[in-house]
């Protein structure tokens, strides 16, 4: 056994590379600060913003009740993520390797190649996304013409995008440490803005404010499920909303120090984080009926119609801030790991990284003209309900089958006899509880009867899968 844990013996190298290797407990610099910023900067983001708002109106509850679902929904994602991060944190190593264990050393790339593509997808969506921000900061700086478009973008939104994609493709080329600080900058930045916003809006509304929030928090009741659907409703959207994120925890739990450490930075940055982010954003929301006469959800559109020049400024470059950094973390960081996984002797992380750039680039461009109008979603979608039995298998493998005890040298090895090799590298009960589970995953996205799961479908999904996992590899006589 080599330092890092890898076989001297027996191992196959191309099932690893320095990027897939455990990372010493020594040589981990992230802490629970860390961890909390990684979820600001997921709930910060401009599509993050506009979420939030729209679950106190989309719905018709009452805001008590919005808040009781958000909540409950930070306490569910912080428990799935901690059960998917717990392994990672002790061997060192990102969900690819981690899911080889249930899958099997070659069957891993099954959801890992998923979880790819579904990120790659967000990611040239989310740079587009944050190339508005950059767009919104030169309109109030300068005056240009926006008459003229190539695929649907003017020039500034093509020098916008530019920015955007260049930026994060410097971070990621930097290494984990820059976006760990990039992270720990971006996060109380968006709260200064926000708190800012809110204060000007306040003062520009006056009392009447009070009452405009009293009127959304009040709710309407007109969701067609009733209330209780609604409150589930808006439980199956937060946490749909951060699925893509808990199935991939590892690849950033791996940099954390301890257990610990992991544990209280998701306590405060989901269940709190998220309930107080959302009620300035429903704050913000009231004060734009008040001062501009219809509700507005979506930031950028709010700082361009405040008139004040400093804080369009300063809200477009940390509204920018905050969607970068989910992009890196959920979008960009989990691609690189997953490509290098399918290729290690040949892909590292970085060069994983520039393709998923290199593709996203495309997906970002011709988000206005074309990707966007092609009905992709429902393609996207499917792909990533196909996470949730790979979330179960996941949990289910490492918590009752493993008894949380994994050999991390057969992880990374071929060998026939090793306790991840199963039948030609593949675990074919794995594949075929994958399978059957996909099957409910697909039927909830495209199924009218399912449709009101309304994002419970991922929930359930992942129970699945964990059950019928268990009952497959129940005496089947685990080497450890």
């Amino acid at each position: 056994m080599t330092a890092n844990g890898l076989p001297e013996e027996g191992g196959d190298p191309t099932q690893f590379n320095d990027d897939l290797a455990p990372i010493d407990k020594r040589n981990r610099p992230w802490g629970w600060f860390e961890i909390f910023n990684v979820w600001t900067n997921c709930t910060q983001s401009l599509f993050g913003y506009t979420l939030a708002a729209s679950l106190f109106i989309s719905y018709g509850l009452n805001g008590w009740a919005v808040f009781a679902g958000i909540i409950l929904a930070g306490f569910l994602i912080m428990i799935f993520v901690n059960l998917a991060g717990r392994p990672s944190v002790k061997y060192g190593v990102p969900f690819p390797v981690i899911v080889r264990a249930s899958m099997g050393v070659r069957g891993a790339n099954l959801p890992a190649m998923i979880r790819g593509v579904v990120a790659i997808f967000w990611y040239g969506a989310q740079t587009y996304i944050a190339s508005t921000a950059i767009s919104l900061l030169i309109h109030s700086l300068i005056e240009v013409d926006s008459t003229g478009t190539f695929l649907s973008l003017t020039a500034v939104d093509w020098i916008s995008f530019g920015i955007v994609w260049s930026f994060q493709l410097f971070l990621f080329w930097k290494g984990m440490e820059w976006i760990r600080n990039y992270l720990n900058w971006a996060g109380p930045a968006v709260y200064v803005v926000m708190i800012a916003l809110m204060v000007v809006l306040w003062v520009e509304a006056g009392n009447s404010l009070l009452s405009e929030l009293g009127i959304i928090f009040h709710g309407t009741g007109s969701y067609s499920g009733g209330p209780f659907a609604a409150f589930m409703a808006v439980v199956g959207t937060m946490v749909s909303y951060y699925a893509a994120v808990i199935l991939n925890f590892g690849d950033l739990s791996r940099f954390v120090r301890g257990e610990r450490a992991m544990r209280l930075g998701n306590f405060i940055g989901l269940p709190f984080n998220i309930a107080f982010f959302s009620f300035i954003a429903l704050f913000v929301t009231a004060g734009t009926v008040v001062v501009f006469g219809q509700q507005l959800t979506n930031p950028t559109e709010i700082v361009g119609r405040v008139g004040s020049l400093p804080l369009t400024i300063i809200s477009a470059l940390t509204f920018f801030g905050a969607t970068v950094g989910i992009n890196l973390i959920a979008n960009f960081v989990p691609p690189a790991y997953d490509l290098s996984n399918l290729m290690p002797s040949r892909i590292s992380f970085r060069r994983g990284g520039l393709i998923a750039a290199g593709i996203s680039f495309f997906v970002g461009a011709l988000w206005v003209s074309i990707v966007s109008t092609l009905g992709i979603f429902g393609f996207v979608n499917t792909l990533g309900a196909l996470l949730a039995p790979a979330y179960g298998i996941l949990v289910a493998d490492y918590y009752v089958v493993r008894r949380r005890q994994l050999d991390i040298a057969m992880l990374f090895s071929t060998d026939p006899k090793g306790p991840c090799y199963y039948w030609r590298g593949w675990n074919v009960r794995a594949l075929a509880t994958f399978s059957l589970v996909a099957i409910f995953s697909v039927l909830a996205v495209w199924w009218p009867p399912l449709s009101p799961l309304s994002g419970l479908d991922w929930i359930i999904g992942a129970a699945l899968a964990a059950l019928i996992y268990v009952a497959l590899m129940k005496g089947r006589r685990m080497r450890l």
